[in-house]
């Protein structure tokens, strides 16, 4: 069963949990835009194939908001929004060990290698940048609020192991703490936009997670 956190005629935003794709791949694997695609042939009684726009996506391991496009007019609005950076995405992540600067902006390069799925830092590459505020650190974990100035792949999981302080239960950027269903303590816990047809600001919000390991 989806949870939906917000509706109207050309945008839906769900709740995406931690495991679950959100587009289908090579796996096999039941994806979160199946199911959505189900909820609206089956609410509205749709025949034939449902239109559903994929506007951004979140890794298998990372839970948080994800906003699909019920028509075209929304899909080409709201890509827009995100081309333009108008889209605003805060997170919350626990990393590891007790992060002194409470507040610090990172700006690195990246490089994605698509054969291993893994992110680097790098002299050269795609820049990227985010910003952190310290919300507060409980036994050697710290609570972080990330602001996400540009959208690079893995960019958050890169950047925080790079300063020391990778994501819990992130393995293949230097956690050593096992999560349940290959989870990630990387949260989308707010996601800002403006609606396709009337440009009213919209803000959805999740809880910020707690630590639970």
């Amino acid at each position: 069963m989806i949870k939906i956190l917000y509706e109207d005629n050309h945008l839906i935003a769900v709740y995406k949990p931690a495991g679950t794709l959100v587009q289908g791949d090579k796996s096999g694997d039941s994806s979160l835009m199946d199911e959505v695609k189900a909820h609206i042939k089956r609410t509205y009684n749709k025949p034939g194939n449902v239109f559903l726009g994929l506007i951004h996506r979140l890794d298998r391991n990372v839970d948080g908001i994800v906003l699909f496009a019920k028509t075209s007019k929304g899909a080409s609005r709201l890509s827009e929004q995100f081309r333009e950076r108008t889209v605003s995405k805060i997170y919350h992540a626990w990393v590891h060990g007790s992060v002194l600067e409470k507040n610090r902006t990172l700006i690195n390069y990246l490089r994605h290698d698509d054969n291993q799925n893994y992110t680097e830092i790098a002299d050269s590459g795609d820049r990227a940048e985010l910003s952190y505020e310290l919300i507060k650190t409980e036994s050697n974990f710290s609570l972080l609020k990330i602001t996400l100035k540009t959208g690079r792949q893995h960019q958050i999981r890169a950047q925080l192991s790079h300063i020391g302080h990778p994501i819990v239960g992130d393995s293949k950027y230097g956690s050593t703490t096992r999560l349940p269903d290959q989870k990630i303590a990387l949260t989308e816990t707010s996601l800002t936009f403006k609606t396709a047809t009337t440009n009213e600001e919209k803000i959805i919000t999740l809880e910020i997670p707690e630590k639970s390991w």
